[in-house]
């Protein structure tokens, strides 16, 4: 469970946790991680381990797996769960800040897509599960990385659904809209800036944009991506699952 210590990946965690699972959750900040992990086994009792892991460093998928395989013995449900990049319109956007951004959201995912889903088809059973934004389906213009390159993750989504999917494994994105998380109060906060308004202002202009009248929470996503990592989705293959309150107007 990749982001386990906040937001929607802490979230997907805990139902995760609740469903009965063995949970690993991963991070670049060891302290954070052991608290997060300590919080998810008070409020669950469930097993659950904190892995310092950097998904975009090349060698962390390996690391990761033959970690969970170590202690569990196998990994059956793969969450991707990648924090958002700097956000920054797309001309503004330089040649390094890509190559972090393809690194934490694309590449880094796709290593560990690659060990873990013939693992689970030698087993019969798997479920990956690629957390990225309803920003791909309808494009904010300051969110330039994130756009392009998880429009890249859901495409390769789709394509990875087809590989081992008559051998019970499915591969499914969660689309996540706005969502009351640190990474939404930063987007918010540089809109703000940059318009000269004031914060509160904005946040609720934003949220009266959107069907439901608020902004997510983060269990709200985390429930979607336990629900696709379920039995009961054994037949939901290569979706994608938009839980943003109706704002996206595409079908």
């Amino acid at each position: 469970m990749g982001g386990g210590a906040a937001g929607i990946g802490h979230a997907t965690a805990e139902h995760l946790a609740r469903a009965g699972h063995q949970v690993v959750i991963t991070g670049r900040r060891a302290d954070v991680l052991d608290t997060a992990a300590a919080r998810l086994r008070d409020r669950t009792g469930a097993t659950v381990h904190a892995l310092v892991n950097d998904v975009s460093e090349p060698d962390a998928a390996k690391a990761a797996l033959a970690e969970v395989e170590s202690r569990f013995g196998a990994l059956d449900v793969l969450v991707l769960n990648a924090g958002g990049p700097p956000p920054g319109r797309i001309l503004d956007v330089g040649d390094e800040q890509w190559q972090k951004a393809f690194e934490l959201l694309l590449l880094g995912p796709l290593r560990l897509a690659r060990l873990a889903l013939p693992r689970m088809a030698e087993r019969g059973f798997g479920r990956v599960v690629f957390v990225t934004s309803s920003a791909v389906r309808q494009p904010q213009p300051d969110l330039a990385t994130s756009v392009v390159l998880r429009s890249g993750v859901t495409a390769a989504a789709k394509l990875l659904s087809r590989e081992h999917a008559d051998r019970g494994v499915t591969v499914n994105c969660v689309a996540p809209g706005a969502t009351a998380t640190e990474r939404r109060a930063q987007v918010l906060g540089n809109r703000a800036k940059a318009a000269g308004r004031e914060y509160a202002d904005l946040a609720a202009e934003d949220s009266a944009g959107i069907p439901a009248g608020r902004a997510g929470e983060p269990e709200e996503v985390g429930a979607a991506v336990a629900f696709l990592a379920s039995d009961a989705a054994s037949y939901v293959n290569g979706t994608v699952l938009a839980v943003d309150g109706g704002r996206t107007e595409t079908i």
